[in-house]
């Protein structure tokens, strides 16, 4: 009678331990097919067409929304050689030449509006949105 407890015991044991053992199994199964949500280093740069044209830029104010740390890219088109001023923290300018060029701006680590500027033109280009 001893003997029929113990492997009655045992049965329950191995029966228990492959249920831990499947469930283990599905939720890694389960955890594998999302994805992570894309950190802003990983999403695309966000890339802005800039042309300047006499005394005209386009864009002329407008707002852009960029996520803490997205890479930004500016695509410069200009008739003329000036300079662009990122009123970020730190601050940062850039040399354009005559025709077509892109800037790498480095990305901005600090939620706000930052402010890009044309000091050639003295006029805001844009906004961008740092959310």
């Amino acid at each position: 009678m001893v003997r029929c407890e113990k492997g009655h015991t045992m049965r329950r044991l191995v029966a228990a331990l492959v249920v831990v053992l499947l469930s283990a199994l599905t939720l890694t199964a389960c955890g594998g097919t999302s994805s992570p949500a894309k950190g802003p280093s990983e999403l695309p740069a966000k890339r802005i067409a800039i042309t300047f044209s006499g005394d005209n830029v386009t864009p002329n104010g407008q707002r852009y929304d960029v996520a803490v740390g997205q890479r930004i890219e500016f695509d410069v088109t200009a008739d003329a050689p000036g300079e662009i001023h990122v009123h970020s923290s730190p601050e940062q300018e850039f040399e354009y030449d005559k025709g077509s060029s892109t800037i790498a701006v480095k990305p901005i680590e600090s939620p706000g509006i930052v402010t890009v500027e044309s000091h050639t033109l003295d006029k805001v280009i844009l906004q961008l949105q740092v959310t």
